[in-house]
């Protein structure tokens, strides 16, 4: 695929920015990303998006990537829904919303809307329940370099040292794109005050909660993708999710971990695509 084209929408006062490939008048998909992710984590699903006739977009969140960051640092999930919510009415044509992590818990809200703004969902390894301990390991991470980094390689070792069952790559050219220079230092793309959202995770997902509503008030036809080796989803979310949305659709990528798009691409891509195209 050629270089996708850059494309701005405003929602909430901010603008966030997204990459957008395939006819212009086709069926959209909207990649969603998680927390601590760029639309970059979407690369080769955009492609295959726009190859198999879609219009893919990948968007940045508020706070993250190439958008902007939210001057009063409000980065609550009721924040990130509003701005898929207005990003979806932007792109005037009910999408196939795909979200994984953060971007899946606002998609889902945004599809169990009444009426939902969306023709269907696939939530990439996300349930209402999140396995504190797999989700402690990702808020680690993202605090884990408050100072930055000296060089791109000593970033290059904190992610292969936080993801251990990918082969460190030798070019890390790309993952530039994922920092920001300043003061003569590396820092990761994001906000620093997304960190605050998450650290009351046991309050959040400690018994029943909001997300489980809206998982029982879904409609549109849903697809649950969990990463096999996932220690944010375990196998007894998967079932209560499918208790509390029976006609939602389940594929368990083994092998991957929680970003399965990145661990087993090509799988991942099957099984969505195979999805997205009975949905059209």
């Amino acid at each position: 695929m050629e270089n996708p084209e850059r494309l701005t929408i405003p929602a909430s006062g901010l603008n966030l920015q997204a990459d957008v490939a395939g006819p212009t008048d086709a069926p959209p998909v909207l990649f969603l990303h998680g927390s601590g992710q760029t639309r970059q984590s979407w690369g080769r699903a955009l492609s295959e998006a726009a190859r198999r006739g879609y219009r893919g977009i990948s968007l940045d969140l508020r706070g993250h990537g190439d958008s902007d960051w939210s001057p009063d640092g409000l980065y609550g999930l009721q924040h990130f829904t509003a701005d898929v919510r207005q990003a979806v009415d932007f792109i005037g044509n009910r999408p196939i919303l795909v979200g994984a992590s953060l971007g899946g818990l606002a998609s889902m809200l945004v599809a169990a809307g009444e009426p939902s703004k969306a023709r269907a969902l696939v939530l990439v390894d996300i349930t209402p329940r999140v396995e504190q301990s797999g989700a402690k390991e990702v808020i680690a991470f993202m605090e884990s370099a408050p100072n930055g980094f000296a060089s791109v390689e000593e970033a290059a070792d904190a992610v292969s040292a936080y993801l251990p069952h990918r082969e460190r790559p030798t070019n890390t050219n790309g993952l530039k794109r994922n920092l920001r220079l300043r003061n003569g230092r590396y820092y990761w793309h994001w906000d620093p005050a997304i960190r605050q959202m998450s650290r009351d995770v046991e309050s959040k997902f400690a018994g029943p909660n909001p997300l489980e509503s809206a998982a029982r008030a879904l409609t549109v036809p849903t697809l649950l993708v969990r990463g096999g080796r996932s220690r944010i989803v375990s196998e007894t979310g998967v079932r209560e999710f499918l208790e509390m949305v029976p006609h939602a659709e389940f594929v368990d990528i083994s092998g991957a971990h929680h970003m399965v798009a990145g661990d087993a691409n090509d799988a991942f891509n099957e099984a969505i695509f195979d999805f997205v195209a009975r949905q059209i």
